[in-house]
């Protein structure tokens, strides 16, 4: 639902000019086939040792049906022109996402 969202965002992230990336422990493979699946416009990165995930604090504990288990906590990055993280919004809820960052980018213009 993430991923589609800001696919379907996506025209306004190029007219902020920002690059929208995706990054998961899954495959490079199975980053293919669900881009591919999806129509997504922007890149996947496959972080499958979660060494991108341990680097920016996102590999965590999760629970899930009682269960408990390591995971990335969804979290979006939004970094700045300079490098530097200019915001950070965790425990992501899919649904509205994508508009709420491109929101974020339009006023930090």
């Amino acid at each position: 639902m993430e991923a589609c969202q800001f696919r379907d965002a996506f025209p306004r992230f190029e007219g902020l000019d920002a690059t929208v990336l995706g990054v998961s422990p899954d495959s490079v493979k199975s980053h293919q086939k669900f881009k591919k699946k999806n129509n997504l416009p922007f890149t996947l990165v496959a972080d499958p040792d979660h060494a991108i995930a341990e680097r920016y604090g996102v590999w965590g504990e999760k629970l899930m049906f009682g269960r408990k288990y390591m995971g990335v906590l969804r979290t979006t990055f939004v970094i700045g022109p300079d490098g530097r993280i200019a915001k950070i919004f965790r425990g992501v809820k899919p649904e509205g996402h994508a508009e709420e960052v491109a929101q974020f980018l339009a006023e930090s213009r």
